[in-house]
């Protein structure tokens, strides 16, 4: 017999990266807080020309925007490496867009200055101004002298206004302390965006290895299921042919076709659906049918079967064959062990939105010596049902007054077909 075919998961993806819609959403909620902020700041802080500051800061924010996408195209290059690669990588990019965005910034403020000490003048009724050289001056009124550099007296009248420096001009070095200044602040915004995408990425990995592994347990469940399933068939087959050959051997010809004409059939039967998938109860119960039809032939006066499968049960979905060795083992050990009539009886039912089936006999019980075989398809029994319900079931197999019972417990399922 081949070996069961294992289906091989779906590969490890190459490259597992955070969706582009939630890496576009953080960025902006990022810079938004950072726009949001520096607004209530500048209102607490009662600057001039709130309005002008503000598009410029609205324009400042969606270049914010604009380079940290640079930053996550550049992080995505070492979206599969190590962590302290990440690290490294996001410390040493950051910087160089942090100074981008610092000389962006400002050049959208840089005529903000003079506007603000205009503003400020005219709210103070001050005269400011820059000389040749840049030096921000403020005139104020000379102090009055008197005669001969003598001290002021009343009345005395002033020598006119001076002009005194309160801000010297900007040097080559002042520039790049305020760039820099501006783009210490900006590179620790982008360090935090930077430490929330690999967040989200180390989520997104997480969760696609969870998939990848819950793949792996499904295939290996399939193949546990196939495997078990394969058990039933040789067993089976042997029990079949021995039979078959007792007919031959005897010279029970007609009796051993009409046998071959219903193996044919089960077996067209039971090979119809894919090993690991869940059948209709009905269709059960009738490969059920076919096998003690089997059975007949070798035991036409002994073999007595009954089968009560309510309407509304009938689409209830159980694993294929699951019934099989238990009515191998009433065959085997009920039947054969004794001269007179036994009756096999499978039954289902409902409780408690639980399926509940049985099979029984009023057989002889289990005869001594019989524990080998007998235990080997009850945990074949016990094992599929596991594997396929996990530990929710309910599994009993004892004699009985006047017989046997197993009885399963299961999930009750209807109208939808399972493949792992």
């Amino acid at each position: 017999m081949t070996a069961p075919h294992i289906p091989d998961p779906a590969p490890a993806p190459a490259g597992v990266t955070v969706p582009f819609r939630t890496v576009l959403f953080s960025m902006v909620v990022l810079w938004a807080t950072y726009f949001i902020l520096t607004t209530v700041r500048s209102l607490v802080m009662d600057f001039e020309l709130q309005f002008e500051l503000g598009w410029r800061r609205l324009v400042v924010t969606a270049v914010g925007i604009a380079f940290t996408m640079v930053l996550w195209l550049l992080l995505r290059l070492v979206d599969s490496r190590p962590l302290w690669i990440k690290i490294f990588a996001a410390i040493m990019l950051a910087m160089p867009i942090a100074l981008a965005i610092g000389q962006i910034n400002y050049i959208v403020f840089k005529d903000m200055g003079v506007a603000q000490e205009q503003a400020y003048a005219r709210k103070y009724n001050l005269n400011l101004r820059r000389d040749e050289s840049g030096n921000l001056l403020i005139d104020v009124p000379a102090r009055p002298v008197g005669p001969a550099g003598e001290p002021a007296r009343a009345g005395d009248k002033t020598a006119g206004s001076q002009s005194i420096v309160i801000a010297p001009a900007e040097t080559h070095a002042d520039f790049w302390r305020k760039l820099l200044d501006v783009a210490l602040g900006r590179y620790f915004l982008l360090l935090a965006w930077a430490s929330t995408y690999f967040a989200l990425l180390a989520g997104v990995q997480a969760r696609a290895a969870q998939r990848r592994e819950e793949q792996f347990r499904s295939a290996a469940k399939a193949a546990e299921l196939r495997s078990l399933r394969y058990q039933v068939n040789p067993h089976f087959l042997f029990n079949t042919l021995n039979s078959l050959s007792a007919l031959v051997m005897t010279g029970k010809v007609e009796r051993a076709e009409k046998m071959i004409q219903t193996i044919s059939r089960f077996y067209r039967h039971s090979l119809a659906n894919e090993p690991t998938a869940d059948v209709a109860l009905r269709d059960e119960f009738d490969l059920q049918r076919l096998y003690l039809d089997i059975e007949a032939v070798r035991f036409p006066k002994r073999l007595v079967c009954v089968f009560d499968l309510p309407r509304d049960l009938e689409d209830a979905r159980v694993p294929g064959m699951i019934l099989q060795p238990l009515v191998e083992n009433s065959v085997k050990y009920a039947i054969s062990a004794v001269a007179r009539p036994v009756t096999i009886r499978l039954a289902a039912r409902e409780e408690f939105d639980r399926l509940v089936i049985t099979v029984s006999d009023d057989g002889p019980g289990v005869p001594q010596g019989a524990n080998h075989g007998f235990g080997i398809g009850l945990a074949n029994v016990r094992d599929r049902l596991e594997a396929r319900f996990g530990p929710d079931i309910g599994f009993t197999s004892a004699p009985v007054p006047g017989g046997y019972r197993t009885e399963i417990r299961i999930p009750l399922t209807r109208n939808t077909t399972r493949h792992d």
